[in-house]
């Protein structure tokens, strides 16, 4: 997406005549975008120190560009990506990759065993300063031919499609706020550096070394996730592991020589009961995703396995649960039960006093719009920043609802303000974050 391809540059913009905001007051009920200009925030000045009337032009600008990056996420969206089909993946990556090097980005592929991951760079104004780090992935849920019976479609505001709002919906509205950004002639204030993988959905065991590789440094790190329903932004998120049940039995004649055998799928089921005992622990949450065993009706199952998803409130709760899981032993002699993490990241806990979430919502204010933030019950890869103490925010990805169901959705009234939103995290100076950061 290239800033010729999204409609002529924008006009001069008129004079900024947002006036100086005061202190910020106690948070209002969150909404996506204010029936009027909001005054509260950080000084106005602060935001249009970067270029004269930039919350008008960003405001104007983003609005003409909104129709361009509708059609790049439903594009995006009719390229079809699960997870694990690295052919697929890989298209899609050097597709995401064009479209960002023409908003002036370089970009190298990150090999991967399931799909090749995306890092990129934007150079900033003062290259001295810390990185601003963003995170994204490119894989979905939807297996292909998913489009099948349920193609990317626009009706009544609202763009539905596999992947349209996890999340292509905010690569799309990323890719839009640098080719803003370059219309007005503008870079980011600090280096941005960009990674996209490619397994987030079944928890980035790959991508998450990726991920921390990039941390080392970083000022502050955006989640392109979607945000809540109602446009606020993440502040936390739940711990979450993906754990592999397998069960080893021996097999043997059903009819004839059922006494031989040791059943696997006996055991499992046996020991599902027990791990569901463990998932009743204060801020545990488990659900028993997929279960395979056996072989026919006939034969007494030889191996059973179970993948199951936890959530935690807590590390504390993580730790206690996996401990516990890794002790399952079998109830039945002859039988073996091993206990595999597939995929782990950490609880994200809230923090009091954000300066960062503090920054966001001033930014909006100036640009009209009341923002504000509140924990999430999913994971992804800002759990790992997060869970470390760096500034992290999430959700500046596409406004909508439904993700991982057949009703997922973008509403396109909200694609303007996020991409103004997101141009102006990008030129405006970060405040002071934290002790050693710089800008």
């Amino acid at each position: 997406m290239t800033p010729q391809t999204l409609g002529s540059p924008a006009a001069p913009a008129a004079p900024d005549t947002v006036a100086e905001a005061p202190t910020e007051p106690a948070a209002k009920p969150a909404a996506t975008t204010a029936t009027k200009p909001a005054t509260t925030g950080a000084p106005a000045a602060t935001v249009t120190k970067a270029l004269p009337g930039l919350p008008q032009a960003l405001s104007t600008r983003a609005r003409t560009l909104a129709g361009a990056v509708r059609r790049r996420c439903a594009d995006l969206a009719r390229i079809e990506s699960p997870s694990g089909d690295a052919p697929r993946l890989d298209a899609l990556a050097e597709e995401l990759a064009s479209g960002f090097r023409a908003t002036g980005a370089t970009a190298r592929r990150e090999p991967g065993p399931a799909g090749d991951h995306l890092v990129l760079e934007w150079a900033g104004q003062d290259e001295s300063l810390p990185h601003l780090l963003m995170v994204g992935h490119h894989d979905t849920v939807w297996p292909v031919g998913t489009l099948a019976d349920w193609p990317v479609t626009e009706q009544d505001g609202l763009l539905t499609g596999p992947g349209v709002v996890d999340m292509k919906g905010g690569l799309a509205i990323l890719e839009g706020a640098f080719a803003l950004l370059a219309d007005l002639g503008q870079r980011p204030h600090r280096t941005v550096r960009l990674v996209v993988v490619s397994d987030e959905e079944v928890g980035s065991p790959d991508g998450r070394g990726l991920v921390e590789r990039q941390l080392r440094g970083a000022a502050a790190v955006l989640g392109l996730e979607p945000p809540h329903p109602d446009g606020r932004l993440k502040t936390a998120r739940r711990g979450s592991t993906r754990v592999r049940l397998t069960v080893t039995g021996r097999e043997a004649h059903a009819g004839n020589d059922a006494h031989d055998g040791v059943s696997a799928v006996d055991e499992l089921v046996d020991q599902l009961v027990l791990v569901r005992g463990l998932a009743r622990q204060p801020g545990t949450e488990l659900n028993a995703g997929r279960i395979s065993g056996g072989s026919r009706a006939n034969v007494v199952a030889g191996r059973a396995e179970a993948e199951l998803g936890l959530r935690f409130a807590t590390a504390e709760a993580q730790r206690r649960t996996l401990d516990n899981l890794a002790r399952l032993t079998a109830l039945r002699p002859g039988a073996r039960v091993r206990t595999e993490v597939l995929s782990s990241r950490p609880a994200w806990p809230e923090r009091t006093g954000n300066p960062l979430l503090r920054h966001v919502r001033s930014l909006a204010a100036v640009l009209g719009q009341q923002l504000d933030g509140a924990p999430a019950g999913g994971a992804g890869d800002t759990n790992l920043p997060g869970s470390r103490g760096l500034p992290t925010l999430d959700g500046f990805g596409a406004v909508g609802a439904g993700a991982h169901a057949r009703h997922e959705h973008i509403r396109l009234d909200q694609l303007a303000p996020r991409i103004a939103l997101l141009a102006a995290l990008l030129a405006v100076p970060l405040p002071r974050l934290r002790d050693r950061a710089e800008g």
